[in-house]
């Protein structure tokens, strides 16, 4: 056994060292972040669908406005002040424009064509791509082509209202913190030529004229964005007669590779139609339409750019996650079900024991610390069973604080020892109880749980197999009164119990439960028995036995009620503990991947699987919520909610059959999608503030759970255990 002086130090050390400090408002920065991010790339793309096509056709339509009077060959227009005046390109010269990019694929493309016949254009960009692609505004430059407005998100300004100063302030950021330079060309999205106009757009563009923006419509538009042909949209591109023309085709949203194609085309048919190509300010003998950006627009600029592709980047990640998580969720519930019936189909439960065979001695050892409320009723129920053989049972007295070795010294039962020891910590106390106790069959159980009277004869049966080193058997929640009760019902029979079942199959199962399990002595002998390295005990002396070449298994009909947390806080303060001490035990533990043997077997599938479904899932669940939130604003609520059905309604299936398996009541499974809402959300929490304070190289402290003693108010406590639906209520 473990020297004890040595598990005190270690029980110590847990106590003293404090617990992590500013982590959650870490995780409170990080989430503050990703949700500035998602709700500028829902801006910036989620509403450039339906909503933005709807405000299209409504503002294309209605009464013509004062400048429809304007000629359509002339499609330069200043709306300042009550009369409005337009500018024409002069003859046989052609404005070459691009909207809507820039774009990585198909911009590229277009300037390399320009480049190559030395042809300047006219770009204008939408701002949330500027802020995605800087580079290509930059090339674009360098080329000596012009940049204009197209809004930051392609928004029908006709519609606008109130965001129209934002879409063009927000664009002009961004031409300013990618390239450093502002714009006075504007192409508001939808536009057709001037005499197209209607009351609505002519209020817009007054708008922003206010801004100092000249309104550049077009004279020639190849309607490019609905892909024709390359043939019509040369066709399309060429002006009447010797007219001037400002062009209008695309270099993003959507396949362009028709108007790259077209490009070398227009060019060289204008050309030798005696046409010259020119930038718009160029052509109309107007100042250049890039300005330079001051320091302080350049500095506001950088940080939307920054901002943006952080947002950019976070969909990304936030895409990835959800596919990931989402993977990983059904791969797990089809994993457990299937082996689950597989379980089903194998097991065997014995008897209360075999007729003709005589029964070994079985040991109790009940660790108790502070455990008043409960005591009396585990004692007795042990006591109760029907286990033909001899039971001793010890209760090891941990140094409480309250009446529980006064009660357990009242009961007086024959076979009941109470043994008293300063606090040491469960460890401590659990290999104390083990050097005491006379028999080699050793049933280890926490001081809150009460047995069915079956339980002991069911686990020592299994024992009795053979190089069975120990046998974990089916613990269930007793209070379950309460939503909270009945969640962690739910997770018990639906979470670790199909998990035991599995683990069972392929002879790897990673814990024996400290509410009942099974062991031999020579097992915990050959371990060194139980370890105060970790604060998952339990998780770390399974992995150790199963690592020593002993099988560990599932004895699903060896039934314990334990009284689960009744609180969040109490119920955070176990599953932390839990969760930190089980990461704890596989790094103890990790070389047992690359090993061989049996302790190969437990590394690559019990701890591989941990990884994935207890560490790295809950870490990306936070995906899930988010995405969820994300695509009801921005995206399609009907399509979010499918899909919420959809993994809701394969929950419910997973948890109905585990019920059945289980024995329980599936009227329990209506809470299960209330389980999503608050009870999800607080486990993955506990999970990554269990990895960060394993990260931050943090000790976590020992904590004691408050008991309400859900058994003090039996009478008869071994009918107690023999009527589990009773507790249950």
């Amino acid at each position: 056994m473990r020297n004890e002086p040595v598990a005190r130090a270690a029980q110590r050390r847990h106590r003293k060292t404090p617990p992590p400090r500013g982590h959650w408002a870490f995780v409170g920065l990080v989430l503050l972040v990703c949700a500035t991010g998602l709700f500028v790339e829902g801006y910036t793309h989620g509403v450039l669908g339906e909503t933005i096509q709807a405000a299209s056709q409504a503002g294309s339509s209605g009464p013509p406005g004062p400048a429809s009077l304007l000629n359509d060959n002339r499609p330069v227009i200043s709306a300042t002040g009550r009369r409005p005046s337009s500018y024409s390109m002069p003859p046989r010269t052609a404005a070459l424009t691009f909207d809507d990019g820039p774009d990585p694929t198909w911009t590229p493309k277009i300037l390399a064509i320009l480049a190559r016949y030395h042809v300047p254009a006219t770009f204008f960009t939408v701002g949330a791509h500027v802020a995605s692609y800087p580079a290509l505004v930059r090339a674009e430059l360098r080329a000596g082509d012009e940049i204009g407005s197209h809004t930051y998100t392609h928004l029908n300004l006709a519609a606008a209202g109130w965001r129209e100063p934002v879409e063009l302030t927000l664009t002009q950021n961004a031409l300013a913190g990618a390239a450093g330079i502002r714009t006075n060309l504007l192409r508001p999205p939808y536009c057709g030529g001037p005499d197209a106009l209607t009351a609505a757009d002519w209020r817009a563009y007054q708008r922003a004229a206010r801004f100092g923006y000249l309104i550049v419509l077009d004279s020639v538009d190849t309607r490019d964005w609905a892909r024709p042909g390359v043939a019509r949209i040369v066709a399309a591109a060429m002006p009447h007669g010797t007219r001037g023309a400002i062009i209008m085709m695309h270099d993003s949203g959507g396949d362009r590779s028709q108007t790259v194609r077209a490009l070398p085309q227009i060019i060289t048919r204008l050309r030798a139609r005696g046409y010259r190509f020119v930038t718009v300010t160029a052509g109309l003998h107007l100042p250049a339409a890039d300005l330079p950006a001051t320091t302080s627009q350049r500095i506001i600029g950088l940080a939307l750019v920054i901002t943006q592709q952080a947002a950019d980047h976070a969909v990304q990640v936030l895409a990835a996650g959800l596919l990931i998580a989402s993977c990983l969720m059904v791969i797990r519930l089809l994993m457990v079900m299937c082996f689950a019936g597989q379980h089903r189909r194998r097991r065997r439960s014995p008897p209360d024991w075999p007729s003709g065979q005589p029964a070994p001695g079985v040991s109790v050892i009940v660790p108790a610390y502070n455990e008043a409320a409960g005591i009396a009723a585990t004692v007795l129920s042990m006591v109760a069973s029907s286990y033909p053989g001899d039971i001793e049972i010890v209760v090891v007295d941990d140094g409480s604080t309250d009446d529980t070795a006064a009660i357990v010294r009242n009961l007086r039962l024959p076979g009941v020892r109470l043994i008293s020891q300063p606090n040491a910590g469960k460890p401590a106390a659990l290999n104390r109880g083990i050097a005491e106790a006379r028999h080699d069959n050793l049933i280890l159980v926490d001081g809150d749980t009460v047995f069915d009277p079956a339980a002991v004869s069911r686990l020592t049966s299994r024992l009795a197999g053979q190089a069975v080193g120990a046998v974990s058997g089916n613990t269930k929640v007793a209070n379950r009164r309460g939503m909270l009760g009945r969640w962690q019902h739910l997770e018990y029979v639906m979470g670790f119990n199909l998990d035991r079942a599995m683990f069972d199959i392929l002879g790897a199962i990673p814990t024996v439960p400290g509410a009942i399990g099974a062991f031999r002595r020579a097992a915990l002998a050959a371990v060194g028995g139980l370890s105060a390295d970790t604060l998952a005990e339990d998780t770390d002396l399974t992995l150790a036995v199963c690592r020593s070449g002993w099988r560990v298994v599932y004895e699903q009909s060896a039934i314990a009620w334990t009284e689960a947390p009744s609180t969040l806080r109490q119920l955070w303060r176990q599953r932390y503990r839990w969760c930190y001490g089980t990461l704890q035990a596989m790094w103890k533990h990790r070389h047992s991947v690359v090993e061989r043997g049996a302790s190969g077997r437990v590394g690559r599938r019990c701890l591989t699987y941990l990884v994935f479904f207890q560490v790295l899932l809950p870490l990306i669940a936070p995906v899930v919520d988010l995405a969820t939130i994300y695509g009801l604003v921005f995206l399609s609520p009907l399509t979010i909610s499918m899909f919420w059905l959809a993994f809701n309604s394969l929950q419910m299936i997973a948890c109905g059959y585990a019920l059945s398996l289980d024995g329980e009541r599936i009227r329990a499974i209506w809470s299960l999608p209330l389980q999503q809402v608050v009870y999800r959300q607080l486990m993955y929490l506990v999970t990554i503030q269990s990895v960060m304070t394993a990260l931050l190289g943090t000790r976590h402290r020992w904590q004691a759970v408050s008991r309400t003693g859900v058994f003090a108010g039996e009478p008869d406590l071994a009918a107690a255990a023999t009527a589990p639906a009773d507790l249950a209520r």
